[in-house]
């Protein structure tokens, strides 16, 4: 498996912060790559029927959705879940091929980094979090490298019962 480096070109918060995530993004990625199709829709944990490589690559291009669309730039929810099913992005990500999620979850990230290079990190949220704050874009940024790295730390386990790959 082969990542980008995580060191940034420049020192300045906002290169640092997109880097990291960028990297995490990248780790994802490579997470991913070599896997069959079928691989890519396993269930390997008895107790985690949802969580297959294709679950949590669909769960981080929506996490992202939601966070830099609806909570930052306070658009309408789009997003696949519902109140009956809110890991339904997980649930129908096996209808779909890895690879096309892997290019959609790029080609938003795409999108995000435009987004993120307009706008100031000091700029808060247009829609609340559930303690009622508005969180400020430098806080997003934050909690996405977070979540996609823990996510990441889920694929590497999954790949190794996949077929024993591992990797930083």
């Amino acid at each position: 498996m082969t990542r980008i480096d995580d060191t940034p070109p420049a020192w300045d918060e906002r290169t640092q912060l997109t880097t990291f995530l960028d990297y995490a993004r990248d780790t994802t990625r490579a997470k991913c790559e070599g896997v069959s199709p079928e691989d890519a829709r396993r269930a390997l944990l008895p107790g985690s029927p949802l969580m297959t490589l294709s679950g949590l690559v669909n769960h981080l291009r929506w996490v992202e959705y939601y966070w830099f669309q609806v909570v930052f730039l306070g658009e309408e929810d789009q997003g696949p879940w519902t109140v009956e099913d809110p890991d339904r992005e997980m649930r129908i990500a096996v209808d779909f091929p890895l690879a096309q999620l892997l290019d959609e979850y790029a080609e938003q990230s795409a999108r995000y980094r435009e987004l993120v290079a307009a706008s100031d990190l000091a700029e808060r949220a247009k829609r609340p979090v559930r303690s009622g704050l508005h969180v400020d874009l430098r806080w997003i940024l934050l909690h996405l490298t977070e979540e996609t790295a823990r996510h990441n730390g889920h694929l590497d386990i999954l790949r190794e019962l996949l077929d024993g790959t591992t990797g930083d």
